[in-house]
């Protein structure tokens, strides 16, 4: 059996929630959150991951991860299993190295802002790169957050 790893990072953002929600459903923010370290790639068209099209279960789509833009280094079979509009969803999906990927944001108001969390569970597909991959998954999130809050000016 594998064992499972999880960690949890939270910023507080002067943006109103809603704002930030739009931004962190977003294809664009996805991405303007990872630059210039990943890229996701989407499908043409898809402008939002919170959309009344997307059926909670099942894939939205797969989206490849592209270290510096150009260097395929993961999929993600995105799917999306809770959405609160407006304030959480959760994804649980399978990577191309990760038996299960778990990723919920939570978004709340917050004296003139909101808080973000982001918390995250996975089970590797090899054992042994579990405390890496933790290592590198915590790092690309603590990357996100400087990101979220730079573009949203931390309180």
């Amino acid at each position: 059996m594998t064992a499972a790893y999880h960690f949890e990072i939270s910023s507080r953002l002067t943006a109103a929630a809603d704002r930030v929600w739009q931004h962190a459903t977003s294809p664009a923010g996805v991405n303007a959150e990872f630059r210039p370290l990943l890229r996701m790639t989407f499908p043409a068209g898809l402008s939002t991951l919170a959309s009344e099209n997307v059926v909670l279960g099942q894939p939205v789509c797969r989206c490849w991860m592209l270290l510096f833009g150009v260097l395929p280094v993961d999929y993600d079979d995105l799917t999306l299993v809770e959405i609160e509009p407006g304030r959480r969803f959760l994804e649980r999906s399978e990577l191309l190295t990760q038996k299960c990927w778990e990723h919920e944001r939570i978004i709340e108001p917050a004296n003139g802002g909101c808080r973000l969390t982001d918390r995250v569970r996975f089970e590797p597909r090899v054992a042994f790169l579990g405390p890496l991959q933790r290592v590198i998954f915590r790092s690309v999130f603590r990357w996100r957050h400087w990101n979220l809050r730079r573009m949203h000016f931390e309180a």
